[in-house]
């Protein structure tokens, strides 16, 4: 089934419920002058800009979205891009594009122009929706950019190299546009993250996002009476096949603007909301201020808040020990996944296994696991390997590179470059990625299992652990330490604390600095491999 049936279907079925709210906190009353004192002293005096659609209009607003594209000449197969930060317009718009039988392909919009340009390219990309935030971008481009490529403008005030997306929808029948779509059709390029260059560009069919909708839904019991927060990034498939659980139940989602605590649980007082996919960095933020009393939670309305969970990276246990602490009522999973296996959900903690919380989980819906060796045989329980995933998920292949998609996927498993154990009782532990492993006088050290075992200083905000150059043992392990907001701390302090580890893996440098992390909470070790001397360490073993 192609997943643009699930819409059409909630139009049928629910078509005057509602699907979409966009919530704004940033726009606001210029009298006042914090989000904390309008949340938590005032009320009911100040409401954050907020828009909502039905999902008669969603299904509507998509259907003139394609009809347009098709006016325009776009066709099956063809490639539309869309570089826009969440809105009420960008499902419908994705949707849009899917029902053309076009491929929807989503920009990070971290993307700089020369980034924009490349996976324009990469992607054969015909057109590019874009937002008023990224004019400045596009405009150094657009020479090269426009191309043989349509621009089209979502916003107020059109620039004069692109076109009016309002002008051009406005009078397109909002009837369906009757293009016969199959799940094998494709539909979707994502991007990798780009952390050893350039990105790849990932390509899957209505399958895997279909996949990922039922998965979805069934992992986290998403029913109708649910209201999912969406506040990660829409390009990225975490935030959108998390979403598409709310598409496969016909039920209500809010795309919230703004990650602070008091935003957050603001959002989630105001909108009732259920169901809650937090980043460690923000799950990390609103404990933090709880901690400290900037926060109480008698001053919001909490009590239909059932599932929070957490995806993207390595998942600290201590951190959901001090939830429950606070939440002792909330269910919790762990999501693992990767934009080659359609986002989040083939491996999965399940909401029924807290007692396995450090463990990234279980195969999920309709997928299978393995660990393998570098020979790419199974390797026996407990020991560490690669973790391979099979599944409706996969995706096709890396649009227009043969060469890496035959790396990647070996008899129909797609080769996940993390590193994995399995226990036991069949949980699977996630260990590291393959290229972070530091090698350090011939010993193997796992980078996560130290930021893990960091986290648990009571002092300490946020870690990452990486390799740096060492002329003796080739590598030696430094971690990057951020303190917590009103704390002080020694390197003396986390040595101590670190006579809790094997002497091999105690970290040998310790630097006290900001940990940066992309807009899905990854940590950017690239960045800091550079900073701090270890990218031509890292270039070095590449070319070994």
């Amino acid at each position: 089934m192609p997943v643009t049936d699930l819409l059409e279907r909630n139009h049928r079925l629910y078509g005057d419920e509602i699907a979409l709210v966009e919530l704004n906190p940033s726009v606001k009353d210029t009298k006042r002058t914090s989000w904390r004192e309008y949340s938590l002293v005032q009320p009911t005096s100040y409401e954050p800009y907020r828009r909502e659609i039905t999902w008669s209009v969603f299904d509507e607003k998509a259907n003139r979205v394609a009809n347009m594209l098709i006016d325009r000449g776009i066709k099956k197969g063809d490639r539309v891009a869309i570089l826009m930060f969440n809105c009420l317009e960008w499902l419908p718009i994705y949707f849009g594009i899917l029902k053309t039988g076009a491929i929807a392909v989503p920009f990070n919009f971290r993307f700089d122009s020369e980034e924009i340009k490349y996976c324009a390219d990469l992607a054969e990309v015909h057109v590019l929706f874009f937002g008023p935030e990224f004019i400045g971008r596009i405009e150094a481009i657009v020479d090269e950019l426009s191309k043989g490529r349509l621009l089209i403008y979502v916003g107020d005030t059109c620039p004069t190299f692109a076109e009016s997306y309002r002008e051009m929808v406005a009078d397109c029948s909002s009837q369906p546009p009757m293009i016969p779509l199959t799940e094998e059709d494709d539909a979707a390029i994502y991007f990798s993250s780009g952390t050893t260059g350039f990105p790849k560009a990932i390509l899957h069919n209505h399958e895997s996002l279909t996949q990922a909708a039922i998965m979805e839904q069934k992992h986290h019991l998403t029913d109708r009476n649910d209201t999912f927060l969406c506040i990660p990034p829409l390009y990225h498939t975490g935030a959108k096949f998390h979403w598409m659980g709310s598409l496969c139940a016909g039920s209500k989602a809010v795309l919230l603007k703004g990650t602070s605590p008091e935003i957050i649980l603001d959002a989630i007082s105001r909108e009732k909301c259920t169901i809650v996919w937090l980043l460690v960095p923000w799950a990390q933020d609103i404990l933090n201020a709880l901690d400290r009393g900037d926060l109480k939670l008698e001053d919001y309305d909490l009590s239909q808040w059932r599932l929070m969970h957490i995806g993207a990276q390595p998942v600290p246990p201590s951190l959901i020990k001090h939830w429950k602490e606070y939440f002792p009522n909330h269910l919790y999973d762990t999501n693992y996944g990767l934009s080659e296996s359609t986002g989040p959900g083939c491996v999965h903690l399940g909401i029924e296994n807290i007692h396995k919380v450090g463990a990234i989980g279980i195969p999920g819906f309709r997928w299978q696991c393995k660990i393998v060796d570098e020979s790419l045989k199974e390797v026996p329980y407990g020991e560490v390997g690669e973790l391979c995933v099979k599944g409706p998920g996969v995706m096709t292949c890396y649009y227009n590179d043969p060469k890496a998609t035959e790396e990647t996927i070996v008899d129909g498993w797609l080769r996940t470059g993390d590193m994995a154990m399995q226990d036991e009782d069949g949980f699977y532990f996630l260990v590291d990625r393959k290229k972070d492993v530091i090698v350090s006088g011939g010993e193997n050290i796992y980078p996560v299992q130290i930021e893990n075992f960091l986290s648990n200083f009571e002092k300490v905000n946020d870690v990452a652990v990486i390799g740096l150059p060492d002329p003796r043992l080739g590598e030696i392990t430094g971690a990057i330490i951020s303190i917590k907001k009103g704390m002080t701390c020694t390197e003396e302090e986390i040595e101590q604390f670190c006579k809790g580890l094997p002497r091999y893996k105690r970290p040998k440098k310790i630097i006290f600095a900001d940990v940066p992390r992309n807009a899905t909470g990854k940590i950017e070790k690239p960045a800091l491999r550079k900073k701090y001397g270890a990218d031509q360490l890292v270039a070095k073993q590449n070319r070994g």
